[in-house]
């Protein structure tokens, strides 16, 4: 357990340093004006990020994989879709429910919708795509025509919003697919479809272990688009207090306890659910129960201190230096995004969870190295591209109506495993730091670019973005693989053709 710690933190080490590292090197420039207590107390937060992320990693290897794998094992084996598909359902709500970046998108909008319709709206979503995922791969439907149906659906729905005039509802909607797909829910859902997957065996149960986090991505944006539709009104944005002395003192501590609250409510859900089938269908050995609690105690508390620390040391330094970076030649800020993007998915836990799973259900096949450079390539492009818009200021429906319909032609081009695991990391990579730091680093930019009364219009959705290019960039991946098999296929044939009898006597 402990070289298992150890390793997990050396881990999270190389992945927070190149982020820490932006940060620290433009604090000796002119560009970036921090006082010593922020750049302290940033340096704190970055340490503590490491424990936070090595602990969540060390626990969802321990717990979180286990069960859903298990869970969706034991669902699968009951011979009984009514019940499979049944628990699915309550657990997607109730989880997305529990997730606490839903909760601050619901407070960006409670002057126009009750935030309680919101959630449960966004929860009911989750939970039917959830059996629509669960239903794909009992019957081995394709995931490439599920896709292009629903963001059919969904970018028709995005045109009646904007004919209601709520167009500032378009990036918090396509916002709220990324927020949904937490820490906490990515490894039990993706871990609950591998469980099915396996147990139903089959030619393609490598490809049907994914798909699950990008169909679960899709219900959150069709139910925000269905209340845009229905809503009239202007949506007010306040811009919050994100200096760093707001989260320290008595509010530190009110924030350490809002999240140890939101981690319990949401890690207690899918616990409990986990106890009951443990108890009718599962019946696992004690050894095994007793590794499940241990790194149910780990994924608890490394979550804590990831969630405590980006809001207090990285959401403050994020904003400010989005405020510094806009009043910049342009440009600046633009390179500075695309960098600060390829860095900074690679401190999100979730991707550490989607490349080991890629690795293990492909044998080896796929590398993890290679899904994580795609991955931090999509994610810069997203950030750089993002900032452009808030500098020139258009809709956001530019880049996604394009970046859809190429990641969704690419999915009829490349192998369908590819497909799968590109629309889960969307998915994945927009996860808690994405909103904690990168939204804030947005945000203080359109501030100074827009002005406040542009955030909600500009400056969201940029978790939209980040969602987006990883489709694209990891399909590219799997069209290279295609190519680079052809050509050496095509060279090995040239060389057969080219050789002489006598040698082709010899060798037979």
């Amino acid at each position: 357990m402990t070289k298992g710690l150890v390793k997990k933190l050396k881990e999270a080490l190389i992945s927070v340093l190149p982020v820490s590292m932006i940060v620290i090197i433009l604090y000796f420039t002119p560009l970036l004006s921090l006082t010593a207590k922020e750049i302290w107390i940033f340096i704190a937060a970055s340490i503590s990020l490491v424990i936070g992320i090595g602990l969540f990693n060390l626990g969802a290897d321990l717990a979180m994989t286990p069960m859903g794998e298990h869970t969706g094992a034991g669902l699968t084996k009951s011979r009984n879709l009514i019940l499979l598909l049944s628990v699915c359902f309550v657990m997607g709500v109730l989880i997305t429910i529990a997730e606490p970046d839903l909760s601050v998108l619901a407070a960006q909008v409670a002057d126009v919708i009750n935030g309680k319709i919101l959630i449960i709206s966004i929860g009911v979503g989750v939970g039917l795509f959830l059996v629509l995922a669960i239903v794909k791969i009992v019957f081995r439907l394709s995931l490439s025509s599920l896709l292009m149906y629903f963001y059919m659906l969904l970018f028709a729905l995005a045109s009646l919003v904007l004919i209601n005039g709520n167009e500032a509802f378009l990036p918090m909607a396509f916002d709220s697919g990324g927020v949904t797909t937490g820490p906490i829910t990515v490894p039990f859902i993706m871990s609950l479809g591998v469980g099915i997957a396996s147990t139903l065996g089959g030619k393609g149960s490598g490809e049907n272990s994914f798909g699950l986090v990008s169909l679960c991505s899709i219900g959150p944006v069709l139910a925000v688009c269905a209340l845009g539709i229905s809503i009239n009104g202007n949506i007010t944005y306040e811009l919050p207090d994100y200096s760093i002395d707001s989260h320290l003192g008595d509010s530190f501590l009110a924030c350490v306890g809002g999240v140890v609250g939101e981690v319990a409510l949401a890690l207690g859900l899918i616990v409990a659910f986990f106890l009951i089938l443990q108890v009718t269908f599962l019946r696992l050995p004690a050894k095994k129960m007793l590794q499940i609690t241990v790194g149910i105690a780990y994924t608890f508390l490394g979550l804590v201190i990831f969630l405590t620390t980006v809001t207090v040391g990285f959401m403050p330094i994020g904003y400010k230096m989005g405020t510094m970076l806009a009043v910049q030649p342009k440009w600046i800020i633009v390179v500075f995004a695309f960098v600060l993007g390829f860095t900074v998915v690679l401190a999100e836990p979730a991707v550490h969870v989607l490349n080991k799973q890629v690795e293990e259900v492909t044998d080896g096949a796929i590398k993890k190295k290679s899904v994580l450079t795609a991955l931090s390539i999509g994610v810069g492009i997203s950030i750089g591209l993002s900032l452009i818009r808030i500098i020139f200021g258009f809709s956001i429906l530019y880049y996604l109506i394009p970046g859809y319909f190429i990641s969704l032609g690419l999915s009829f081009f490349v192998p369908k495993i590819y497909t799968a695991i590109a629309f889960d990391s969307g998915g994945v990579a927009s996860g808690p730091l994405t909103s904690s730091f990168v939204l804030p680093f947005a945000i203080g930019a359109c501030s100074v670019i827009q002005g406040n009364d542009n955030i909600l219009s500009y400056a969201f959705g940029i978790v939209a973005m980040v969602a987006m290019t990883p489709l694209i960039t990891i399909q590219f991946l799997g069209f290279k693989t295609i190519v680079s098999r052809k050509f050496k296929e095509k060279a090995a044939m040239k060389r057969i053709l080219d050789a002489d009898d006598g040698q082709i006597l010899d060798f037979i």
